[in-house]
């Protein structure tokens, strides 16, 4: 097999990320075949395909312990997941701490 075909073969298998590991937890809305999909649509089911490989340690255990097709909507995904790692007690105060960020006379930033 030459080079050209090497990458091919490649860029096929990384273009079709596995799922192993996770229980489907999150399930792809199911496109109707007639209605083509929109713009919209698209964004919303490649975000949730895409969502499982920016996690990683306790995110990647928590999305691997949900129930299978539990979540089925980007609103869904979001809203769980800022629930359980951005309550909104932790929310709130830091958010109060970048309001009240003072840097003092003499301060470089990033001693600031």
């Amino acid at each position: 097999m030459g080079s050209r075909e090497c990458l091919s073969a490649s860029l096929e298998i990384y273009s079709k990320p596995s799922h192993e590991g996770y229980r489907n937890a999150i399930e792809l809305p199911v496109g109707n075949n007639v209605v083509p999909l929109r713009s919209d649509t698209i964004r919303e089911r490649t975000r949730l395909r895409l969502f499982q490989f920016s996690l990683r340690d306790q995110a990647s255990n928590w999305l691997e312990h949900l129930s299978a097709g539990s979540i089925t909507t980007w609103e869904d995904l979001t809203t769980r997941f800022l629930a359980q790692f951005f309550p909104p007690g932790r929310t709130a105060k830091l958010h109060n701490d970048i309001m009240i960020f003072q840097q003092h006379h003499g301060e470089s930033f990033s001693e600031a």
